[in-house]
């Protein structure tokens, strides 16, 4: 079942944000027992796409949860964001 709210989570940032890096850690078991966790899971998403160039963090976070909002209680309780645009990686 994570291995498939993964994928699901990956495919829509994929579709959505075109990024040019991604990673999704499931940090799901740290959170056991955690009353939203019968809600889904929770991860963290690193993501580095041009779509976030020019945009504040508040800006930035509110793109990736658009990008997933089909899936938020629907497999994903929670998401901790690392949003990045791509010339801040030269940095």
């Amino acid at each position: 079942m994570t291995g498939d709210r993964l994928e699901r989570l990956r495919s829509a940032l994929e579709r959505e944000l075109a990024p040019t890096e991604l990673s999704i850690r499931d940090d799901s078991a740290a959170h056991a027992g955690h009353a939203g966790a019968r809600e889904g899971g929770h991860f963290h998403v690193k993501i580095v796409s041009a779509a976030f160039t020019g945009r504040s963090r508040i800006e930035r976070h509110r793109l990736v949860y658009a990008a997933v909002a089909g899936l938020m209680g629907r497999g994903i309780h929670a998401l901790s964001i690392e949003a990045i645009a791509p010339d801040e990686l030269k940095k």
